[in-house]
């Protein structure tokens, strides 16, 4: 269960909770990229996307529906419909058709390098639609993390000569469709929990998303005779990568907001090469642990208020830690 709000003084693991929440996150998504790789090989993309939300969507339901009263888990104003809508129409039906269909018609470091702008997208979107202003420095620590991204994938001129310019602008748009969906959401501002409308919109997202796939022309039938591990790799990325971790996604972009929500984007590529490395055998390059010390300087430049905050609170506690307690004096 994801609390929306948080308390006027947080206690210590409170505060820390949405950062550890977005390492999480950036690993469920960052570990995906195994399984889909695995799905892929006997399913089409959008059928396969489609198969994923109806288990995350069915999992995450039921366990809403044990846990809670139904009073907390059944949209009631307009925004919960709204923000059910705009979720599933943006983040879950557009993001992963769009990023699916584009996949299959470029290579996976063109696509990272596309899908990558996402979080430069959002800030655009949130001042056009909320009227936030990103500060010169948060600008400037964006295009940082940016080029620690493209450190890590590496994209060659030939990466994008190869591949189909409408993969790429596929990806592109998959990428604009979780920039605005996530403004969106911020905007129609919801009632409900997080934890049921990310229910909700996976359920209507991934009925979108089957409508998507007979549209495009894939076979519904492929799904029979699948094997083992393709059946494994749904279960994999349903439930973790997608049922948990689009829970803790809709959740920090109810807490933070989408600008520092969406930079998630920016720390999966190196969790999936970590989680490649771990599970499949592939090498860590030199330039791979440059770009991630890269992202993390971009990071501290976006976060430094935060980050400083932190800082003085920990020295004020060690102060008070070190420094000798006086004592009353004795009556003797």
């Amino acid at each position: 269960m994801l609390p929306s709000t948080f308390t006027d003084r947080p206690s210590l693991p409170a505060r820390y909770r949405d950062s550890a929440l977005f390492v999480l996150l950036a690993m469920l998504f960052g570990g995906s990229f195994v399984a889909i790789k695995t799905g892929l090989r006997e399913l089409p993309p959008v059928l396969f996307a489609g198969l994923r939300f109806d288990l995350a969507a069915v999992t995450l339901l039921g366990y809403i529906v044990v846990t809670r009263p139904r009073s907390t888990w059944l949209p009631r104003t307009r925004g919960d419909f709204l923000g059910i809508g705009m979720a599933a129409l943006f983040l879950i039906a557009l993001n992963n058709g769009l990023l699916f269909l584009g996949q299959g018609t470029t290579t996976p470091a063109a696509a990272s390098v596309m899908y990558g702008l996402n979080p430069i997208l959002a800030p655009v979107f949130a001042w056009w639609l909320l009227g936030d202003r990103l500060s010169w420095l948060g600008a400037v620590g964006i295009g940082i993390a940016l080029s620690g991204v493209i450190i890590i994938v590496q994209p060659s001129p030939s990466t994008f000569t190869d591949a189909s310019a409408i993969g790429q602008l596929l990806v592109l748009g998959a990428a604009a469709a979780v920039a605005l969906g996530s403004v969106l959401l911020q905007r129609v501002g919801p009632q409900m929990d997080s934890t049921p409308l990310t229910a909700w919109a996976m359920a209507v997202g991934a009925v979108l998303l089957h409508v998507a796939s007979l549209l495009v022309g894939e076979p519904p039938t492929a799904v029979i005779g699948i094997g083992p591990e393709t059946i494994a790799s749904i279960i994999a990325v349903g439930i973790p990568s997608t049922a948990v971790a689009y829970a803790i996604y809709f959740g920090l972009i109810n807490r933070i907001g989408p600008v520092r929500a969406n930079l998630v984007a920016y720390v999966v590529p190196i969790f999936a090469a970590l989680m490649g490395w771990v599970l499949l055998g592939s090498s860590v390059s030199l330039w791979t642990l440059v770009g991630f010390l890269v992202v993390v300087a971009g990071f501290a430049l976006i976060e430094r208020v935060t980050i400083r905050m932190e800082l003085r609170r920990l020295y004020h506690r060690f102060e008070e830690t070190s420094s000798p307690q006086q004592t009353p004096p004795c009556d003797d």
